[in-house]
């Protein structure tokens, strides 16, 4: 099978997942998240997530440290800013290339070990990364201030066609502002490539070689197979899709802070992950887009916004309806995820796909022969 064949299952999965995304202005208006901005974070976390589950969901291995490649990708694309060019491409060839790199010697390291060990390495390697960005490597990261663009940045390559701009210049795709739609519809093409590539894997040998590494790495390993360079290759393929998501997050928004290297950025995508469904496609995705959607939409309702919701209800019982869905939106947006979550890890282990089977499990169960109808008893020869 060649590279750009895929199964007419596969193809016709592709297809609808580019039309979800394509069409996303559309459906995501009623639920108030068809603004640019916010449909740009659900492409890069659902790159992001995509990446992660290449690791997890395939092989097993729990990573709590992945936000370090997602930290260090925002770090090199804003470095490719300043230094070289405001255009696009470059900053995310050099991201994804260093991710890479960083990805391969953190992996080293820590695929010497499994299991519980495995994740507490790569979170100690994380908040390390962490650390080193906030405080250590502050002439490289600016520490708590953040990296950002000024007038003084040399772009050696923009000034060398070109006079200095008064104000801080915009990232371009080849001239053309990083900025709307535009944006948006960048990240999606993106987003559906990298979906196109983890396809691929899934379904290559390579892919069958990481589900036997999770299915029973110790019998691989006693009939002497090595499974430590296939792993290294998931981890780094990995880490190189957040340095992905890395660098489109610091093109839509040209600075790069210590913050995204905090366990807390790693946490959210195995939520993410487990919460639409671990070793899935499209699951991953789900997950995304429904933490970003809490984080962003149920992080802003207020009291007058909760009061036009229960619009309808009659005045006494509306205040007490206020009152109660309060607690689970603006501030309190944290715990109508952790109760969506600890629902979905009791009654959906295999997460959002799993119900999705389930309901589609349903439809296509065969019809059950009526147990009333006499039985025809065949004549004996």
């Amino acid at each position: 099978m060649s590279l750009f064949q895929i199964s007419r299952r596969d193809a016709i999965v592709f297809a609808l997942f580019a039309l979800v995304v394509i069409t996303m202005p559309i459906w995501a208006a009623p639920f108030g998240a068809s603004y640019p901005g916010l449909m740009q974070k659900f492409a890069i976390y659902a790159i992001f997530a995509i990446g992660f589950n290449i690791l997890f969901g395939l092989t097993g291995y729990l990573s709590f440290g992945h936000a370090a490649f997602l930290g260090v990708g925002s770090y090199t694309a804003v470095w490719s800013f300043k230094l070289l060019t405001m255009d696009v491409l470059p900053a995310i060839v050099f991201a994804v290339c260093v991710s890479g790199i960083f990805a391969l010697a953190i992996g080293f390291l820590s695929l010497r070990r499994s299991g519980i060990y495995f994740s507490i390495l790569t979170l100690a390697f994380a908040q390390m990364s962490y650390n080193l960005a906030y405080s250590v490597l502050t002439p490289i990261t600016n520490g708590e201030t953040s990296l950002q663009l000024t007038l003084q940045d040399p772009r050696l390559i923009d000034l060398a066609f070109g006079p200095r701009g008064a104000g801080l210049p915009t990232a371009s795709i080849f001239g053309m502002p990083f900025t709307g739609l535009g944006g948006f519809y960048f990240c999606a093409a993106v987003l559906l490539i990298v979906f196109f590539v983890a396809q691929k894997i899934f379904a290559s040998p390579f892919g069958m070689m990481l589900r036997a590494i999770k299915s029973n790495q110790t019998r691989m390993s006693y009939t002497g197979f090595n499974t430590r360079p296939y792993a290294l290759t998931a981890f780094v393929i990995s880490g190189m899709y957040a340095g992905l998501a890395g660098a489109l997050l610091a093109v839509t928004d040209p600075l790069a802070g210590a913050e995204r290297m905090q366990w807390t950025a790693s946490g959210e995508v195995v939520l993410m992950t487990i919460l639409g469904g671990v070793g899935t496609l499209v699951g991953p995705v789900i997950g995304a887009w429904l933490i970003k959607y809490f984080e962003n939409i149920f992080s802003a309702f207020n009291e007058a916004s909760l009061s036009r919701v229960f619009s309808f209800v009659p005045e006494g019982a509306r205040e007490w309806a206020v009152a109660i869905s309060g607690k689970f939106v603006g501030e309190g947006w944290q715990l109508t995820l952790g109760l969506l979550f600890v629902l979905t890890v009791v009654f959906l282990p295999g997460g959002i796909m799993e119900g999705v089977r389930r309901i589609g499990a349903l439809f296509n169960r065969p019809p059950r022969r009526d147990s009333g109808a006499p039985m025809r008893v065949q004549p004996a020869e």
